[in-house]
């Protein structure tokens, strides 16, 4: 029995499951359902296999399988997509394999064994998964008190924990990534938001305006506002180890 999550927009309860995937009600895995934040992900166990429902938004699950795809959990995902969708699936769609949302019990389960199956062979016997690709995990990063920390994804700042959301992570993740560079405010969207996002550069601010607050007063001027083009994170890089 594995431990599956399924990602949809639907409201996480115990019958969004079926809703999005009949079949699956009648495998004997564990299914638990939540929304598409990928976020979520991080403060809960790691599965065995992630499903993202592509049946309702292909747009947004499209981004939601680029994001799983940049976290490298090490589990495999699966897309579901109705009837119609197949057409519009290429390489652009980081995942392991595709469903419909129509497979019966028998075709699921298999496609579930094999994925299961490769992520196993991948990881190797007895070995978590790689964050970077070569077998070691990613360093820290430090700029003054602040440290960013990719293994845990957790940031410190003067030694206490920030509770910050996923997009929050991911945007000083990537402040901090380029100190002393002006990030403009279309890059930062597409770098941490995603190209399909079609929300305005007004979700860059927001989210900045909340990373200072949670940085506190003492720090929020790491962030620096260069006017009229985006922002820039003050201090240099430095590593843990």
């Amino acid at each position: 029995m594995a431990d599956l999550v399924l990602l949809t927009p639907r409201p996480a309860d115990d019958t969004s499951a079926g809703l999005v995937l009949p079949g699956i009600t009648l495998l004997p895995h564990r299914v638990s359902v939540t929304g598409m934040d990928v976020g979520a992900l991080v403060t809960r166990p790691e599965p065995d296999l992630v499903l993202v429902d592509a049946t309702t938004d292909l747009v947004q699950a499209r981004g939601v399988l680029r994001s799983l795809a940049a976290m490298d959990l090490g589990a495999p995902v699966i897309a579901v997509v109705g009837d119609g969708a197949l057409a519009v699936v290429d390489d652009q769609w980081p995942m392991d394999d595709v469903v419909l949302h129509s497979a019966g019990p028998a075709e699921l389960a298999a496609r579930v064994r094999l994925a299961l199956a490769r992520g196993a062979r991948a990881a190797g016997p007895g070995s978590p998964p790689s964050r970077n690709g070569d077998g070691d995990e990613p360093e820290a990063i430090r700029i003054a008190d602040v440290v960013v920390d990719e293994a845990s994804w957790t940031v410190r700042a003067g030694g206490r924990a920030l509770d910050l959301t996923f997009k929050e992570f991911e945007l000083l993740r990537y402040l901090v990534q380029h100190p002393g560079r002006v990030v403009t405010r279309d890059i930062l969207l597409q770098q941490v938001w995603g190209g399909d996002y079609y929300g305005g550069t007004r979700t860059v601010d927001v989210h900045i305006r909340r990373l200072r607050a949670k940085l506190g007063p003492e720090r929020e001027s790491l962030i620096g506002t260069i006017r009229g083009v985006g922002y820039r994170f003050a201090g240099a890089r430095a590593t843990e180890h």
